[in-house]
């Protein structure tokens, strides 16, 4: 007897909550004591009043597990709505990260000339070392990342995924 086993996917999943004490250790305790994993988690106020924000968080599992992480998160009070960024059509995802590069000489300007190729932006320089900014998605930065620990990759601060979908339709 052959089990066939469950592929996992990757979902960006977008929620809109109230701005409640509490409401985001609630979400990370539905995953935790699920034992779902969270790959990227980030919050952001979108209200002028600052009533409402939205959760951007990225997970990966089989889709009946993704479904049901999906209604768990719909039955939490302060969450207005639940959008599956991933299955809902398409969508613009982007990272911001900070990437601190030490380097002297060739290693230096091999650095510079990597930033470049990946529209990297020097925010800071020393003699020593450079942090360079990037934003776009998950994989450009994973190999902009990969490539600087070449020359000289000292330290690295992602924000995590944010995302929307496309068009006039809001999320």
């Amino acid at each position: 007897m052959h089990i066939q086993e469950e592929y996992s996917e990757r979902h960006v999943l977008s929620l809109t909550v109230s701005n409640e004490a509490g409401i985001l250790a609630r979400i990370a305790g539905l995953f935790t004591a699920r034992g779902y994993n969270i790959d990227s988690l980030t919050v952001a106020d979108i209200t002028p009043d600052h009533a409402i924000s939205r959760i951007t968080i990225v997970t990966s599992g089989p889709p009946k597990v993704i479904d049901q992480i999906i209604a768990q998160l719909d039955r939490l009070v302060p969450v207005h709505k639940v959008t599956d960024l991933t299955d809902n059509g398409p969508f613009v995802e982007r990272e911001l990260a900070l990437v601190k590069v030490a380097g002297v000489g060739e290693d230096r300007i091999e650095a510079l000339r990597l930033a470049d190729v990946f529209r990297a932006k020097v925010v800071d320089t020393t003699i020593e070392s450079f942090i360079f900014e990037i934003t776009g998605t998950t994989d450009k930065i994973d190999n902009f990342v990969a490539l600087m620990r070449q020359i000289g990759l000292v330290e690295v601060g992602r924000t995590g995924v944010v995302g929307l979908i496309r068009g006039k339709e809001p999320n």
